[in-house]
């Protein structure tokens, strides 16, 4: 299949226009200041999407549930911070859980050895994203309690060395792939991209030795700063890879790239979502898919992200949210 061809089946050019789930905006909420990262999925045909909360502190993960996708119910806190000297002292973000792997999949849980298989990742200090993140597995047998793998991945070659993000699992080929974008440098300009690591019984893991596979692009590419936030599926012959990115002096929006062996990705050139105008949920940055088939139309997540006049709690002056395209 040719980038041009993908272009035409994974375009999701109608913006809903407004945020599906927003932060709460009320002290002690762990969602109050933020909600990013969705991770939509199915488990006995009812509709859920895991999501990021930010509380000014640090990330915890919540979740809600639809029946039509667009309108959206907060279920409440699903996975808290750990207890003091923990490696979740201060955050938890659930960022995937182990589902159908076909693009036009219905998105149903897959268990393994009769569990629920999830990734998280966690930072180590107080604030949005501080220091150096590691990535671990979660197990569940109800999808409410989870439990909290060891790291399986930490930050060790030059280009991950500042920190690990957001990672994505997808089985395949008799594997498990794990893809995570990651930073070199802490202090700003850095670069995210993205990287492999598999495993065949998901306690040896192995880095791919040519990471990052998808590296950032050059000059005024949109993802010329960052290639981040995977998600993968397979398509006929081949996968197609979900990812943000960012370019110099320019919004985030959302991209895609074309594999069929999961390791050469070809980019498609032009964005799938890109900012809105002025005044839109979006205006500011169009980022973090989480994309899931609904009524036989992709829908297309994304972390909307707008500037406000006013500050809205804790001194941020942006409202970040859900809000769809299909």
């Amino acid at each position: 299949m040719n980038t041009a061809e993908l272009a035409k089946v994974i375009a999701t050019p109608n913006k809903l226009g407004r945020l599906v789930l927003s932060p709460s905006g009320c002290a002690g909420d762990f969602d109050s200041c933020g909600v990013d990262v969705p991770f939509p999925f199915r488990y006995r045909n009812q509709l859920y999407m895991t999501y990021v909360g930010f509380d000014g502190e640090g990330y915890r993960t919540g979740w809600a549930e639809s029946t039509d996708g667009i309108a959206w119910h907060k279920k409440g806190l699903l996975v808290d911070r750990g207890i003091p000297g923990s490696l979740t002292q201060y955050n938890i973000a659930l960022t995937s859980i182990l589902r159908e792997g076909g693009l036009f999949d219905a998105g149903e849980l897959v268990k393994v050895n009769g569990r629920f298989l999830a990734t998280w990742h966690a930072y180590p200090e107080v604030g949005y994203e501080e220091g150096k993140a590691i990535i671990g597995l979660a197990w569940s047998d109800d999808l409410e309690h989870w439990e909290l793998t060891d790291p399986v991945l930490e930050a060790e070659e030059p280009w991950e060395a500042a920190s690990l993000y957001k990672s994505a699992l997808f089985f395949a080929q008799g594997k498990y792939y794990l893809f995570y974008n990651a930073k070199e440098v802490r202090q700003w300009p850095w670069h995210e991209q993205i990287g492999l690591a598999w495993s065949d019984d998901l306690i040896h893991w192995h880095k791919h030795p040519d990471n990052p596979l998808v590296a950032i692009g050059v000059d005024i590419a949109p993802d010329a700063q960052f290639a981040a936030d995977p998600q993968v599926f397979s398509y006929q012959d081949g996968y197609v890879m979900f990812y943000y990115g960012l370019g110099i002096n320019c919004g985030a929006c959302e991209l895609a790239a074309w594999s069929t062996d999961l390791i050469r990705w070809q980019k498609l050139p032009e964005p799938l979502i890109s900012p809105g105008a002025i005044g839109s949920a979006d205006a500011m940055h169009a980022h973090k898919p989480g994309v899931i088939t609904v009524g036989g139309r992709l829908y297309h997540y994304y972390c909307a992200v707008a500037p406000v006049d006013a500050q809205f709690y804790s001194g941020l002056t942006e409202i970040r949210g859900i809000s769809l395209a299909w």
